[in-house]
């Protein structure tokens, strides 16, 4: 069987994988380094999703790379946009010959008398035709996302058999759907549900939004009228970095004052929607969530295009329970009836742990559900091996560079003392395990107990806060008693 070796192995040409070839590259000189990416091409994400409308949720100064700065006018950008900078990253720096495409990693072992990985990849050589082959590496950097790629959640639907036209989830949206003219239900109330209703409703006939509960729904310009001003008047890097900080700064403000002053922030948004929809709208019914801001993700719509939709009776959001699904659309539980063409479930994602990868430490399994993280990035008795894992109340990518500056100081300074292994270990009895995300979403409370545990102190705790990441994983002593190298 083919083996090869390399100082890092990365899992993932997405977003993150290919900033942590960069930061690989640029502060570990000499290291070999190999991307993994189980499909065919760069983007993760970005290129995965094909839904109408696709688009970030965050401004792209802090979800684009600190050492690219982002320079379209658009702050809130499209996914066609997001996939052509990822990968202008990529060729721009060479990380393109580093990439094997078409390897699905689906193993991986620690060996701490040899101090390495044995990574075993089902390399796809045909259509349904695969081959075994091994990697062995000395550190192994997971940047696979949080969520399983080959499906999305959908619930079950009582009569969903019976249903006449086309049922989609968005994760697997097809160029061939032809929804002009049609009448579309969308079911779901997040992110990917308030992006597709008004792109849909561009062309469609109606298009009903139908929720179980509501959440909250923030207007924001899709373009940064001041960032636009400042680059224009500013060195691009350091326009760049100014809007970055004024961003991730108003960031922690407003979740720290959704924390603080809950019905303050609930009041602002709401206010904000009374004024996109008028004082006619039953806002209280269709806008008005039973849980306070950050207790789940805001929804963002730039420029209120789904606001827009709505007051022009292209679009309408109905909150109420699904009985079943019948020939001609969707029951619901108080015997009224949306009549559909298509229905598109945009009912949530499958969350898994390092990409749904069996591990094993000197042949015995990790079991994760029961795994401390360590600096939300390592896990405690696992060596040598990382996670790159957004915020979840900030950019994914902020975390995801300060996760791998953190990786390369680690694998430097192993490097200055002559250690092979690195290895996160509680041994303080105070610390007690918590869930590692604290979101009341449906697709968060579904998965918490098959996800690692932060723990009560440091460094085992999750701040989900940037300013205090950066004096950690920038700043903070490598060596701080916890980490044990040997």
């Amino acid at each position: 069987m083919q083996q090869e070796h390399f100082d890092v192995l990365i899992v993932g040409a997405g977003l993150s994988g290919i900033g942590a070839g960069y930061h690989l590259q640029s502060k570990c000189a000499g290291k070999s380094y190999v991307i993994l990416e189980g499909r065919d091409c760069i983007g993760g994400t970005w290129d995965l999703f094909r839904y109408p409308g696709i688009r970030s949720d965050s401004d792209m100064f802090t979800l684009g790379y600190s050492f690219k700065p982002w320079t379209d006018p658009k702050a809130i950008a499209d996914g066609p946009q997001i996939l052509n900078y990822v990968r202008e990253t990529a060729a721009e720096n060479g990380i393109e010959k580093h990439i094997c495409f078409r390897h699905r990693v689906k193993r991986a072992a620690w060996s701490t008398p040899d101090a390495r990985w044995t990574v075993e990849v089902e390399r796809i050589t045909g259509e349904g035709a695969t081959e075994l082959v091994r990697f062995t590496c000395n550190f192994l950097f997971m940047c696979s996302g949080y969520y399983k790629y080959e499906a999305g959640y959908t619930p079950e639907f009582n009569g969903a058999a019976d249903f006449a036209g086309r049922i989609v989830h968005p994760q697997k949206w097809t160029e061939d759907i032809d929804y002009a003219g049609k009448r579309v239900v969308v079911i779901g109330s997040g992110a990917t549900a308030v992006t597709l209703v008004p792109e849909l409703a561009k062309k469609a006939a109606q298009v009903t939004m139908l929720q179980r509960s509501p959440t909250y729904v923030v207007s924001r310009p899709a373009q940064d009228p001041v960032a636009n001003k400042l680059r224009r008047n500013l060195p691009t890097r350091l326009a760049y970095h100014v809007i970055r900080w004024r961003n991730v700064m108003w960031g922690m403000f407003f979740f720290q004052l959704s924390r603080r002053r809950p019905d303050k922030v609930k009041n602002l948004i709401l206010g904000g929607v009374r004024m996109a929809l008028g004082p006619d709208y039953d806002i209280a019914t269709h806008f008005t969530p039973r849980y306070n801001p950050w207790d789940q993700r805001l929804c963002l719509v730039p420029d209120g295009d789904l606001f827009k939709a709505i007051r022009e009776k292209r679009a309408a959001v109905v909150t109420n329970e699904i009985d079943s699904f019948t020939r001609d659309g969707i029951r619901l539980k108080d015997g009224s009836e949306l009549a559909a063409d298509i229905i598109v479930t945009a009912t949530g994602l499958v969350l898994q742990v390092v990409g749904g990868l069996e591990v094993s430490v000197d042949g015995n399994a990790v079991d994760f559900a029961n795994t401390l993280t360590y600096k939300g990035m390592m896990y405690a008795d696992v060596p040598n091996m990382a996670s790159a894992f957004g915020y979840t109340n900030a950019s994914w990518t902020l975390k995801c560079d300060l996760t791998c500056e953190y990786v390369c100081r680690l694998i430097n300074y192993m490097d200055r003392h002559n250690f092979r292994q690195a290895m996160p270990h509680n041994d303080d009895p105070e610390i007690t395990a918590q869930p590692s995300l604290d979101f009341t979403s449906g697709y968060v409370q579904r998965s918490v107990a098959k996800m690692p545990k932060q723990g009560s102190k440091q460094p085992w705790r999750l701040y989900q806060n940037y300013a205090l990441d950066i004096v950690s994983l920038r700043f903070g002593r490598i060596d701080d008693g916890v980490m044990r190298y040997s």
